[in-house]
């Protein structure tokens, strides 16, 4: 009798098996959204409309590009406008859009020893503190940050290669922990580091925002299934639908940390 009920029990499972994975869908992103806990308010509405579940995947928008062109995501939500570029012309993705923005933020120890809060750009900060040869943490990581960051080293007119430039390797959160133990100045999403100063994590201080040179795209892009088969593209397609709807992107925008906001809607009901 035992034998016949768990034969049974398998077989209610294998059946139901196609219908649970046509109902989940995979998102590679950013370590940013993933950090500020914005997926955690997002992916539950939408599997409320939807009755679609979002399994995410955290990394550095190379990563989250290099897994969805293995055909192992159905679609990304990514920061890095020519990364993102690339994969669309390359056939691994279609329906770019516009999904959010925020800024990145050069921050730093608050003493600020290569005293570059004075100074009056972005530019001139970082030509300060390539100057003192202050210590500096990268993402190291392929990342959107870290894209970023190197295009902002080359509108400096430097290569950073001085003893005291290292790489973390690692995502936005642990590499803001690492520079705040190491007392050096890194770049950072705005929103990853107030989630982590509002709890008190670190004590590294804001010394450059607010700078159309620091402004960060978000976009959100399906995964083509002429290159992937076995992608989602229903689901994927709905779940942008969803992200760029009045609901999601009134979520996005009301979304903050410590009463700040963390992002801004590209669709901002009027």
């Amino acid at each position: 009798m035992r034998s016949r009920f768990l034969l049974t029990a398998l077989l209610a499972l294998l059946l139901a098996a196609p219908a649970l994975a046509a109902d989940r869908l995979v998102l590679a992103t950013t370590t940013s959204t993933a950090n500020t806990g914005l997926l955690d308010v997002l992916l539950p509405a939408f599997t409320k409309q939807s009755g679609v579940t979002v399994h995410y995947i955290p990394v550095g928008t190379g990563k989250a590009l290099a897994i969805a062109k293995r055909c192992d995501a159905d679609v990304v939500i990514v920061h890095a406008p020519e990364l993102e570029k690339r994969f669309v012309a390359d056939g691994y993705g279609v329906d770019r859009k516009p999904l959010m923005h925020n800024y990145f933020v050069l921050v730093g120890p608050p003493g600020d020893p290569a005293q570059v809060k004075q100074a009056g750009s972005v530019r001139e900060a970082l030509k300060r503190i390539a100057q003192a040869q202050a210590p500096f943490l990268s993402r190291g990581d392929n990342s959107g940050t870290q894209v970023k960051e190197l295009a902002l080293w080359k509108a400096a007119g430097i290569k950073p290669d001085w003893p005291a430039y290292r790489e973390a390797g690692r995502g936005m959160g642990p590499t803001l922990t690492m520079a705040d133990e190491l007392k050096a100045y890194t770049i950072s999403d705005i929103a990853t580091y107030r989630k982590y100063q509002s709890t008190g994590r670190i004590q590294l201080a804001i010394l450059a925002d607010q700078q159309d040179l620091l402004k960060n795209l978000y976009s959100v892009i399906l995964v083509n299934p002429a290159k992937c088969p076995k992608a989602k593209a229903g689901q994927a397609r709905a779940f942008e639908k969803f992200l760029l709807s009045p609901q999601g992107q009134k979520i996005i925008g009301d979304f903050k940390a410590d009463g700040k906001r963390l992002f801004w809607p590209a669709h901002p009901a009027k």
